[in-house]
């Protein structure tokens, strides 16, 4: 009888213990050796333009706009002809001297400054970009292996998880900051691909192109916007999925851009009654057209993948190498069909950025 009370008093004690324990962890006592482990493959990019007139040559970056930076900018810039449009960031992805950042970041430059955080400075060209992702890719020439970091898996990201976001805020330098993804597949109407994490770490203008880094050092987004009245940070940024910006980047650097496919059809975004894509009408002489698929067909499908929403079904189709085959599964009334399509090549300037596909 003894022994039975002593093994349930023990018990006891043991289910008191454990309901005493927190049910959330407060994350890691520090970052420490996760930022001595990346941060040197994190770099802080300089881009400048050359301009017509001194009046212009004193326009400020908005990153530096209202910071202690902005009378050294304006001094260094009286007189000149040549103008720093903007500060971002980017981070090694192969020690070779490939740099991933956005394009908005680099898109429009006459000239590109690399600074690491070892001091040293390097030019650098742009290899290929993406307006429609808002991705570039960009290369330096060290002359030695330079610190680079590796893709994660952001298809294993959960809402709640730990991550560091590292980049070069208002031209500070390198810096990094700590959260969490608040939400995912965020639309915030930046274009036609959206499907962004939402991150509470910490973005401010100057972390565009910077990388958000899993407990585990791999990058699992890519650091591209924020929402703020004030611009800077309220707690709301939004990063490119690994997912997404490793495949861009894949095809950056074999073609030096991105070719999407296209069916050449106009969706009904006002479908929500239940799960596909509603095509509204059909382009005349189209791939759609072509393939035999009408205005009222309701996608369910492509390539035996389920299509949720219209947005699915874009980012589905333009996936698809132009020139291929794609099966799509169709409701036409109270009939299921399965109709096959020739996808073809997305046009550079489309009239409608969506729903147009």
């Amino acid at each position: 009888m003894r022994r039975v009370l002593f093994i349930c008093a023990v018990l006891l004690v043991s289910a008191r213990a454990m309901s005493a324990q927190p049910l959330v962890q407060t994350g890691p006592l520090t970052f420490a050796p996760l930022v001595r482990r990346v941060v040197p493959a994190v770099v802080n990019i300089a881009v400048r333009m050359n301009v017509a007139d001194s009046a212009s040559a004193s326009a400020m970056p908005p990153e530096l706009r209202g910071t202690p930076f902005e009378k050294t900018f304006r001094d260094r810039l009286r007189g000149r002809r040549e103008q720093m449009i903007g500060a971002g960031s980017g981070f090694v992805l192969d020690g070779s001297g490939i740099i991933v950042t956005n394009n908005h970041v680099v898109g429009s430059a006459d000239k590109i400054l690399v600074s690491f955080t070892d001091g040293t400075e390097l030019p650098a060209r742009i290899v290929g970009t993406d307006e429609l992702t808002d991705i570039a890719v960009i290369k330096v020439d060290a002359g030695r292996d330079l610190p680079a970091v590796p893709w994660g898996d952001s298809r294993v990201v959960q809402v709640g998880d730990w991550i560091m976001a590292a980049g070069n805020p208002f031209g500070l330098g390198g810096s990094v900051t700590a959260g969490i993804v608040s939400a995912r597949g965020r639309d915030i109407g930046a274009g036609p691909f959206d499907d962004f994490f939402q991150l509470d770490a910490p973005i401010n203008p100057g972390n565009s192109g910077g990388p958000s880094f899993n407990m585990s050092g791999e990058v699992i987004a890519l650091n591209t916007a924020i929402v703020s009245p004030t611009g800077g940070s309220v707690g709301v940024g939004f990063a490119i999925p690994s997912e997404i910006a490793s495949k861009i980047v894949g095809e950056l650097l074999s073609r030096g851009h991105v070719e999407r496919g296209w069916l050449g059809v106009e969706l009904d975004t006002a479908n929500r009654k239940r799960p596909g894509a509603a095509i509204a009408s059909v382009n005349h002489g189209g791939p759609a057209a072509r393939g035999g698929l009408r205005a009222g067909d309701l996608v369910t499908a492509i390539n035996g993948e389920r299509v949720e929403s219209t947005r699915e079904l874009i980012r589905d189709v333009s996936s698809v190498n132009p020139g291929a085959t794609a099966t799509l599964r169709v409701r036409r009334g109270s009939q299921t069909v399965d109709v096959p399509v020739v996808v073809g090549r997305r046009p550079p300037e489309p009239p409608q950025a969506e729903p147009d596909q």
